[in-house]
């Protein structure tokens, strides 16, 4: 069976797997990123990681097809850049010529988010979906649509950054330069943020006797804990918090009106105590009235990022 390497790119750590054309990851690896020393020596490492990953799982490498990147930022598939990855510090890295110079395959690259949401939509919770959204509520708010199996990524490869739809004109600053965005209000960071502030108008509710009492512990985690324990104030700040992230779902639904809209990050642990009360938002604001949309938590966890970056090397199967 033909198989292709997905490297999924990230500011902490590099990982590759090897994933066949059904979109079934075999083997996995990674290394820490070190991006302090600039794009080569991660890219290097990206190269060693690759081959290694390739003679562990004892694959035939002849059944080996291509090599498919995620990475943070901006990029330019049709030239073989990373545009920009502010994170990364990486501007106009050339990355396909430099792990082709090592290994002779065909490399094709996306957007990180981009290629979760491809990994989602081949082997994922939006699985057998034909218009699909994953979003992804992290640091920031990440995000890829995909209709028909493919990536939506408009004319020059930086569509789909749901984060930054207008939320509140004017509103809360966000880190694009903007006042404002989804990502601002519905992050996981805004939602410590949101926390942050509650409790300094209640400096008895239970989140910061969670947080021992220090504001930099608080976490999405510990405001849920303390709203499990029944805390009011905690409640509150997550009953507000997920309005917020339901008031961009319905922008996305009534643009796109996906099939599936799959929710991940680590605040989505909490299940049906976050899909729950969304899903009841979303259906008393939908465009027209009844909730179509299936609205889910992703499945593949961190392995997203490898599936659909392998399988965009599919797409170059000869």
């Amino acid at each position: 069976m033909r198989c292709y390497v997905g490297v999924d790119l990230g500011g902490t750590n590099i990982a590759v797997g090897i994933v066949t054309e059904d979109g079934v990851l075999t083997h996995k690896d990674s290394v820490p990123t070190h991006i302090t020393r600039g794009p080569e020596p991660v890219i290097a490492d990206i190269v060693s990681l690759c081959k290694k990953v390739i003679a562990d799982s004892r694959v035939n490498p002849a059944s080996v097809r291509g090599i498919g990147v995620g990475s943070p930022g901006t990029c330019d598939d049709k030239n073989g850049l990373i545009l920009y990855a502010n994170n990364l510090y990486f501007r106009d890295v050339p990355i396909r010529a430099l792990i082709q110079k090592e290994i002779d395959l065909p490399v094709r690259l996306d957007n990180d988010g981009h290629c979760a949401a491809l990994g989602e939509a081949t082997a994922g919770a939006a699985k057998g979906s034909d218009v699909s959204v994953t979003i992804t509520l992290g640091t920031g708010i990440g995000g890829g649509i995909i209709i028909g199996g493919k990536i939506i990524s408009g004319a020059f490869g930086g569509g789909g950054e749901v984060g930054h739809i207008m939320l509140c004109n004017g509103g809360e600053p966000c880190t694009c330069g903007r006042h404002g965005c989804w990502e601002a209000y519905a992050s996981a960071t805004a939602l410590i943020r949101q926390a942050t502030i509650a409790v300094g108008h209640h400096p008895k509710s239970r989140i910061l006797v969670l947080a021992e009492h220090d504001i930099r512990r608080i976490t999405g985690k510990v405001v849920f804990d303390a709203a499990d324990e029944g805390d009011k104030t905690a409640q509150t700040v997550i009953d507000q918090y997920l309005r917020y992230v339901a008031e961009g779902l319905l922008d996305i639904i009534n643009l796109l009106q996906p099939n599936t809209i799959v929710l991940g990050g680590g605040i989505c642990a909490q299940g049906d105590k976050i899909l729950n009360p969304i899903k009841e938002m979303v259906a008393r604001g939908v465009y027209g009235g009844g909730l179509k949309t299936d609205i889910v938590i992703a499945t593949l966890g961190n392995d997203a990022g490898i599936i659909g970056a392998a399988m965009l090397a599919l797409e170059d199967r000869g």
